[in-house]
């Protein structure tokens, strides 16, 4: 399950809508504690996504936009979890949005992803916050599982 405090789900809402009609995207620090994936505080990042981050055998690279991808840049990656590890806290997963889409994995979301870590992806239809999912990718990388998802 991951749990998300209603403070952040509200500044995650708030980020993802301002983020509209891109994809806006975060990382969420907490900690693992068996089953449960615990969120203390979510990262707001830009979105850093560019036609040349695309993997180079994508042909479809320069038809994609911040509309429909996203990238959390390294560097706030490494940032964050450097500030969690000054907490005993660790980097737990990624949210992003999916702008007039329904919040189910893509492809891409598939082929980028970590194991182990949480995917929270939200949908944002017309710019509000619409259906949210917790995902998990396989150790195998083959698909996702759905997480529970608790905002309390």
């Amino acid at each position: 399950m991951l749990s998300v405090p209603r403070a952040e789900w509200a500044r995650i809402v708030a980020h993802l809508e301002a983020g509209y009609p891109h994809e806006a995207c975060g990382i969420l620090i907490g900690e693992i504690d068996g089953a449960q994936l615990r969120v203390h505080e979510a990262i707001l990042t830009r979105n850093a996504w560019a036609a040349d981050a695309a993997a180079p055998d994508d042909p479809q690279a320069d038809a994609h936009s911040l509309r429909d991808r996203y990238l959390i840049d390294p560097h706030d990656i490494v940032r964050a979890d450097r500030d969690a590890a000054k907490r005993n806290l660790d980097i737990i997963g990624f949210f992003h949005s999916h702008p007039d889409w329904p919040c189910q994995p893509s492809e891409t979301d598939r082929a980028w992803a970590w194991p182990v870590v949480a995917f929270l992806i939200v949908s944002v239809p017309a710019g509000r916050v619409g259906d949210a999912a917790a995902w998990v990718l396989r150790d195998d990388r083959s698909a996702f599982d759905g997480l529970a998802l608790e905002i309390a």
